[in-house]
């Protein structure tokens, strides 16, 4: 198994993202948005490795999840939508969401990230400006 994460400027994400996950070659790669805190690029890494395996585990194809994401985004765009992509009730992912984002709660509380203004923070820089 190999996986590759890093994080990279904002812009660079393949869409208005702050974390993003896909395979290439047999790799897995995990890109995060830098950020202000080096505990948020690890929350969102966190976020996006557990949703990564329990998706793949579920048998959720990865073009699935960036079809949705990119859909949503775009809507987001034109003021139709709001919250994140994961959190739609026709995510083909929800529920995995839903995991990871638990596990970034608890992640965070153990790290001191106060978890209001964490999530305050990424929904801002994941908004295309």
């Amino acid at each position: 198994m190999k996986i590759y994460i890093e994080t990279i400027p904002h812009h660079r994400q393949r869409y208005p993202t702050v974390g993003d996950y896909w395979e290439d070659n047999g790799v897995d790669q995990v890109r995060v948005s830098e950020m202000k805190d080096w505990r948020y690029e690890v929350l969102v890494a966190v976020h996006e490795l557990v949703e990564m395996v329990l998706t793949r585990q579920r048998g959720i194809a990865e073009e699935a999840i960036t079809e949705f994401d990119i859909g949503f985004e775009e809507s987001r765009e034109k003021q139709l939508v709001k919250g994140e992509p994961g959190d739609h009730p026709h995510s083909p992912y929800r529920r995995e969401h839903f995991f990871a984002t638990n596990l970034e709660r608890l992640l965070a509380a153990e790290l001191g990230v106060d978890w209001f203004e964490y999530d305050q923070y990424v929904d801002a820089l994941g908004i295309k400006k």
